[in-house]
């Protein structure tokens, strides 16, 4: 019977003809009805006999002929499947289904409604392909199917809807490439395809869309240079390219040509070149952003000319020189009074801040200037921004106090100034600042006592005191951190009140005395305290403990060996030296017969709380940080598809390329092509003709273990990062070759110079892959930078902190223009998913131990990989940087190591261990070089400290490398006058 009542086209007109039309249109909704799942199926109680058609819900029926003209279902949260008898409802002019939770696939009958104007199927979980039948709907003006699943290329045959204005396809799982066919729409007015996976280069075509307001291209795998055919829609007002990898030059003339933009993003792209000033001539324009890209120069004043400017985003580029003037556009910007947000963040501005800052729009609600090269002070009147909403200055060179006036901006919601060079007390304000809930000051100099009112997280400066009894008030306490202070004492008892402690970060102190006990934490560290008595026995029953560091203390006694205690990967004690027991996988000596027992008058005399009355009472609202305790200040990006799942890593990287085509594009895996070789496998220069474009190639080796993991570890841990000091992972080859073996493969882009290692060392390399130079000073210490802000970058910034585990010279490549690119993530851990027993495979089978000197001396104790084993090996790097020996060298041996070497010869005699080939460039020895010698070999030596806690933060060893850059620019200057 359903068979029979699907008509076709030509059917339903003779139908039309000799009458059957009410019943036809009410039995194709009732099947329709039929496929609704029954949970909702009560928002659709009228469609039965009762009732008549046209009062049924949803329901537009025509005046004439009473056919129904209309179905709209919008937002009643149905699901199930789209019957396709909603093909028989043949006068049928509009159709919304959008926002609900239909699945399956869009009927093909669809095609058969031939007078619909306006079909809406967007915010479901329709899968399959775009019906090609849809090209018989000619009248179609509006066709919507974004957020979907839908899968499969754009059909041509779209090209044949003559009168569509508006075609959303955005936010599915399309790919392929765009038909030049969509050229054919010569009425579009908007065309959506952002979040898709189409790929390849803009048809020409498109240029004939010259009635075209809004393009929406964003996030997909669009390559090649900006699509020239864009600078002939002269009408368009909204353009969304951002998320491709369009690269190259953008035209001096960009804003004449698209004069009428009202908004243009153009963010994480690999643009290059300086930002075109035309762009001041767009007087409409409200919302710019370039962000994530390679631009550099300098930010245009001519900016200050766009009066209608709301949101400016440039972060994450190469813009300004590291000196005076790069600000200068700020001053203009006071002309722009409606702007709102203003991102400059992660470039290489320089100078002081200026003053007129505060002369900003009154409307600007985020300012964010952080990670740059800023010095000066914040401006005293910088409360005059009065909707500031959220200041970030972090990871710049700025001295001086606290600016009282922050106290007047009532709308603060976060500050961020931390790592930076500022000083003096922390003002009592702030605690009156009732919506600010971020507060980041650490890594910077201040002093004193901790304002009663100060309710956020303050580690990494000189506070002193102890930690007040009263924290047990705050129940609510979630997250605490006061690490790397000077603070002192016992810990009090009341701890154990905050019954709401997930994560409680003291490290780098002076606390003394036993550990209290605390409740159900999730993350804790102790570490490089002066912690005594035993480890107590109630912390091995904490079932969400994730994380527990009692590293360099003072504890004694046996360590349990239950529950959390199982896993080494979790608990850190060493540097306890009176600790015994214990798992054998953390190594200590076994107890003696006899010794006390967990819990035992001995082991516990030195609970006793004392509690000292100091400065550091004033601690007390400190702890509301727990409150909110969120990572802030991150650039996030939103899942345009929220209820799919985590796609997995071979998801992500997901085959773009065949074996065959890997072999003919390194001429049968040729050695003439071959550029390097590691544990896993080879590397090779590679050419793909579709895109003519020179790609690095590593072949793994599957006959090795642990390559498989080597694979999955480096797309896992690069499939969501992006750092401009990254080798970018283009794409990944999972498949067999002609053999039937496995074969796996992973496609970088290439750097034309080579590895670090080659530079370094180049007596080493044959003469024919020798660099032509040595590096210079300068040119060394700009690598230094680079490695040091990704690791940064990898540490803290990403979503999950990743440890790279193998950093050496051979796995920093150098681009045309010298700049460092770590590369090599074989080893590479996600910290929070950390697996010590692969990790201790991985060491064993990959060649770690090969470049012995490298990997922190807690790795060859079985330790766990942490950041702090990254900072451990780029200290040695820096070392061999700046001297030329690998730490390998025969001159060492036993306890003599590059460090004690470099340490021994500080400062008196650094010019007889420093790298002679640095003075090749004609640099004069004098005060300037060896000042910058000393304090650069001084910074590798804090990094390759033996114990991970006396090691450099790698934030702190970057602001210094740059703080370096900076003085032996400005003595260079002073010298030369």
């Amino acid at each position: 019977m359903r068979q029979f009542l699907l008509f076709s086209y030509s059917a339903l007109m003779l139908l039309d003809a000799y009458g059957f039309t009410d019943e036809t249109d009410m039995q194709a909704l009732l099947e329709f009805k039929s496929q609704i799942s029954e949970e909702k199926i009560d928002v659709l109680s009228s469609w039965n006999h009762s009732f008549p058609l046209c009062s049924w819900t949803g329901i537009t029926c025509g005046r004439k002929h009473k056919r129904v003209i209309g179905l709209d279902l919008k937002g009643l949260q149905l699901s199930g499947v789209i019957s396709p008898y909603i093909g028989n409802l043949s006068f049928l002019i509009w159709l919304n289904l959008s926002d609900n939770s239909f699945g399956g696939t869009i009927p093909q009958e669809v095609g058969n409604l031939f007078r619909l104007k306006h079909l809406d199927m967007s915010f479901n979980l329709l899968g399959g392909g775009i019906q090609v039948s849809l090209s018989n709907c000619s009248r179609l003006v509006v066709l919507i199917f974004d957020s979907n699943h839908l899968g499969g290329s754009v059909p041509s045959e779209l090209g044949s809807l003559r009168k569509l204005v508006s075609l959303y396809l955005g936010g599915n799982n399309l790919k392929g490439k765009l038909p030049a066919s969509l050229g054919n729409l010569t009425s579009l007015r908007e065309l959506h395809l952002g979040f898709n996976n189409i790929e390849g280069r803009i048809p020409d075509d498109i240029a004939r869309l010259n009635q075209m307001l809004v393009l929406d291209l964003a996030v997909n795998n669009f390559s090649g240079v900006f699509p020239p055919l864009i600078y002939n829609l002269s009408s368009l007002k909204y353009l969304y390219i951002s998320g491709n990898r369009f690269s190259a030059f953008l035209r001096s003339d960009f804003g004449k040509l698209l004069p009428n933009l009202v908004a243009l993003n153009m963010g994480q792209n690999s643009f290059t070149g300086v930002i075109p000033t035309t762009l001041s001539n767009i007087s409409t324009l409200q919302k710019l952003a370039i962000n994530d890209n390679n631009l550099t120069g300098s930010i245009p004043l001519s900016f200050g000319k766009l009066r209608n400017l709301q949101w400016l985003f440039l972060f994450s580029n190469s813009l300004g020189s590291y000196s005076f003037g790069d600000l200068d556009f700020l001053v203009a910007l006071a002309n722009c009074t409606k702007l709102e947000k203003l991102e400059i963040s992660d470039n290489r501005l320089g100078g002081d801040l200026p003053i007129f800052i505060t002369n900003l729009s009154t409307n600007l609600y985020t300012l964010d200037l952080g990670k740059n090269f800023i010095s000066g002070s914040i401006p005293r009147d910088i409360g005059n921004l009065i909707s500031l909403q959220s200041l970030v200055l972090q990871e710049n060179m700025l001295t001086g106090a606290f600016p009282t006036s922050l106290g007047k901006i009532s709308r603060l919601e976060g500050i961020n100034i931390d790592s930076n060079k500022m000083s003096g007390k922390i003002p009592s304000f702030i605690g009156n600042l009732t919506r600010l809930d971020k507060l980041y000051l650490f890594n910077n100099s201040f002093e004193g006592t901790i304002p009663l009112s100060l309710s956020n997280y303050i580690a990494r400066n000189s506070l002193t005191g102890a930690l007040p009894e009263d924290v047990g008030r705050l129940e609510y306490l979630v997250y605490l951190s006061v690490a790397y202070n000077k603070l002192s004492g016992h810990l009090p008892h009341s701890l154990g009140n905050c019954l709401s402690m997930e994560t409680l970060l003291l490290q780098g102190n002076y606390f003394d005395g036993a550990i209290p006990d605390i409740k159900g934490v999730k993350r804790v560290d102790f570490s490089n305290n002066t912690f005594s008595g035993s480890i107590p026995a109630y912390l091995s029953n904490f079932s969400l403990l994730e994380y527990l560091n009692l590293s360099i203390n003072n504890l004694e006694g046996s360590v349990p060996t239950e529950g959390k205690f199982q896993n080494a990967t979790i608990v850190l004690v060493f540097g306890n030296k009176n600790l015994c027991g214990g798992i054998k996988e953390l190594k200590l000596k076994p107890c003696l017969r006899g010794a006390p027992p967990m819990g035992s008058k001995h082991s516990s005399r030195l609970k006793r709380v004392v509690i000292g009355v100091s400065i550091g009472m004033a601690l007390l609202f400190l702890l509301f940080v727990a409150l909110v305790s969120l990572r802030w200040f991150g650039k996030i990006k939103k899942n345009h598809q929220t209820n799919n799942p985590t796609p997995s890593t071979l998801d992500v990287f997901h085959e773009q390329i065949s074996y065959g085509e890997i072999r003919n594009a390194t001429d049968g895996f040729s050695s003439s092509n071959m550029i390097g070789s590691g544990s896993f496998g080879t590397v090779f220069k590679a050419v793909l003709p579709a895109e003519n474009k020179v790609v690095a190639v590593k072949v793994l080796n599957m006959q090795r273990r642990g390559a498989m993991r080597s694979f999955m570890a480096e797309c896992e841990s690069l499939k969501d990062i992006r750092h401009r000091n990254l080798v970018k992972l283009l794409t990944a080859c999972s498949s067999i070759d002609f053999q039937g073996n496995e074969f796996r493969a992973l496609i970088y882009e290439f750097m034309p110079n080579g590895s670090l290692d080659t530079w370094l060392h180049p007596e080493e390399v044959e003469e024919i892959r020798r660099p032509s130079r040595t590096l210079t000073l300068l040119e060394r210490l700009n690598i230094a930078i680079d490695v040091s802000s990704v690791l940064d970058y990898l540490h803290v910034h990403c979503h999950e902190p990743i440890a790279h585990c193998d950093l050496k010279p051979s796995n920093i490549l150098l681009d045309d223009d010298l700049t460092a690119h770590v590369s090599d993530f074989g080893l590479a851990q996600l910290l929070l998913k950390f697996d010590q027993e692969s990790f201790l495979n991985q060491l064993s089978s990959t060649g770690v131990r090969g470049t012995v000197g490298y990997a922190a001396p807690e790795y060859g104790m079985g330790g766990q990989p942490s950041i702090h084993g990254d900072v451990y090996s780029f200290g040695v790097l820096l070392l061999e940087m700046f001297t030329g020996k690998r730490p390998t060298n025969e001159l060492f041996g036993g306890n003599f190591i590059l460090h004690s070497y470099t340490k021994s010869a500080l400062p008196e005699r650094v010019m007889d261990i420093a790298d002679k080939s640095i003075l090749h460039s004609g640099l004069r020895v004098g005060f300037p070089i060896v000042e910058c010698l000393t304090s650069v070999l001084e910074v590798g030596l804090r990094c390759s400290e033996e114990y991970p806690a006396n090691r450099l933060a790698m934030s702190e060893a970057a602001k210094e490398l740059i703080s370096i850059r900076e003085r032996f620019f400005k003595t260079r200057r002073t010298a030369r006058r």
